[in-house]
């Protein structure tokens, strides 16, 4: 009872009055300033507060009571601040979707009223909660998937693709007496899950129609072989493997299926999403998601999609929470409209890392409780750069993992007209976009292997706003960034 009554600050409702003047329930009032550092937005640097998404209950006892216990960060961001001010957010998105910032703001609704944030749904929270994984998705397009089913199924596989990131592979079969690759070009194989494969995956969903009869036994035996064969060429994520299963219902256990492929080792996890109100098949879908080391939901209607979909990420944490690895990530570069300075936008990174209890009755289930971050404005990783260094022409640049471009000159995010809008793949450009090889991509691999060196090639540079073209040679040399998936 003293928990439910415990008040917290909630980012929504702050300083909000009801018509008799009186603050809301979790309205209090909170202290706001323009603070320069944060673009003059109307900050609290002495505390955090508390975004919850509109489809949570504010008041919901696991909300308040993660609200609580983790409300003693607030020491820990401010100590932190104060050692480091060019820090600016700090954060911790909690496993039960609540979100704490620091320093405290004020959160707007759209014009629905509505604000849509999960943070749970966020690059920084699934990259820092989950290891890279190489994923099957299995869609049921049997006769008995048809109307509201088949859309249920098709919101399912979309809200699984915005899961995955440019580290995890994937693909997706639809099954009923055949198989149905959605993009039949892909057969066999596995694709990266960037911005661009997603999309493509997502506009061959709209083609899938529901007939004839399920033949779950084939659709398996299709995914285990895909997934071996994928991972014996080394290509894939060389980590968690699984199986998304999206039907409403199985006639069958299909045990023989995985003691020829996934026991006793289980190295591939079956997550199985059961479709619809009925759960006459719940039991063996139940059943061959715990045998596989996954999990089971069911999704009856189109609002309960997201939540249920979540699950499978806290499954794929377990390891980490068991093994206790910090793994620190860092995300590709994003603009951050709210910080934007004279140039108009500001291009971000953000390090994250998992966030477990270190109590002994809880390690061995493997329980995340969140996620915490910071956003690295990219301008501060470039001020390390002894740019005297560089000559004339010279000039930094720096790649992920994926040899997605950080920081580049030639690197332009926004459209030319009004420079507002955003290009919708500005955060995924390769460097082979930009440097152009005349041999095969020596450069680029070299950096995406984390080599040292130094790489000298004739490069044609347009000067004068594009009217000419300047012939040169240039060096580069090139190293990994320690600590950072950056080259």
């Amino acid at each position: 009872d003293l928990l439910f009554q415990y008040e917290y600050f909630n980012a929504v409702l702050i300083n909000e009055r009801d018509k008799d003047g009186n603050f809301l329930e979790l309205g209090k009032e909170f202290i706001l300033a323009p603070n320069d550092h944060f673009n003059n937005l109307p900050v609290n640097i002495s505390l955090s507060d508390v975004q919850v998404p509109t489809n949570m209950y504010n008041k919901d006892p696991a909300i308040v009571n993660g609200v609580y216990w983790s409300e003693s960060l607030n020491k820990v961001f401010v100590d932190n601040f104060d050692r480091d001010p060019s820090l600016i957010w700090q954060y911790f998105g909690s496993a039960k979707g609540f979100f704490r910032q620091y320093p405290g703001i004020k959160w707007e609704p759209d014009e629905n009223g509505v604000i849509a944030f999960d943070c749970r749904n966020r690059k920084w929270y699934i990259q820092a909660a989950t290891s890279p994984k190489d994923v099957v998705i299995l869609v049921d397009v049997s006769g008995s998937m048809k109307g509201l089913r088949l859309t249920i199924a098709k919101q399912t596989v979309s809200s699984i693709l915005d899961t995955l990131g440019d580290d995890d592979f994937f693909n997706i079969i639809a099954y009923n007496e055949e198989l149905h690759y959605v993009e039949p070009c892909l057969n066999g194989t596995l694709v990266q899950a960037d911005r661009t494969n997603k999309e493509h995956f997502r506009e061959h969903l709209d083609k899938l129609f529901a007939k004839g009869i399920g033949m779950l036994d084939i659709a398996l035996n299709e995914a285990f072989n895909i997934l071996s064969d994928f991972n014996h060429t080394g290509q894939g994520s060389i980590c968690s493997q699984a199986i998304m299963l999206i039907t409403d219902g199985a006639v069958d256990t299909y045990d023989t299926i995985f003691a020829k492929y996934n026991w006793p080792e289980r190295k591939v996890r079956i997550f199985t999403y059961l479709i619809g109100r009925e759960a006459a098949f719940a039991d063996n879908l139940k059943w061959m998601a715990c045998a596989n080391k996954g999990f089971f939901t069911q999704i009856s209607t189109l609002a309960d999609v997201q939540e249920n979909v979540m699950e499978y990420l806290h499954v794929l944490s377990r390891p980490k929470v068991i093994d206790q690895e910090h793994d620190v990530v860092w995300t590709e570069a994003y603009i951050d409209s709210t910080l934007a300075d004279d140039q108009g936008l500001v291009l971000m990174t953000t390090v994250a890392m998992p966030v477990f209890s270190k109590q002994n009755e809880t390690r061995s289930k493997g329980i995340l409780l969140g996620v915490v971050g910071t956003d690295v404005p990219v301008k501060e990783l470039l001020k390390t750069i002894p740019k005297y260094k560089l000559g004339i022409h010279g000039y930094a640049f720096a790649i992920t993992n994926n040899g997605y471009i950080l920081t580049h000159p030639e690197l332009r995010p926004l459209y030319e007209e009004g420079k507002k809008r955003r290009k919708p793949n500005y955060s995924s450009v390769d460097l082979s976009e930009v440097e152009w090889e005349d041999r095969d991509d020596v450069l680029r691999n070299a950096m995406v292997n984390r080599k040292t060196g130094k790489f000298s090639m004739e490069v044609k540079k347009t000067v004068d706003k594009g009217k000419r073209v300047l012939v040169m040679t240039n060096d580069y040399y090139y190293t990994d960034i320690k600590g950072t998936p950056f080259r």
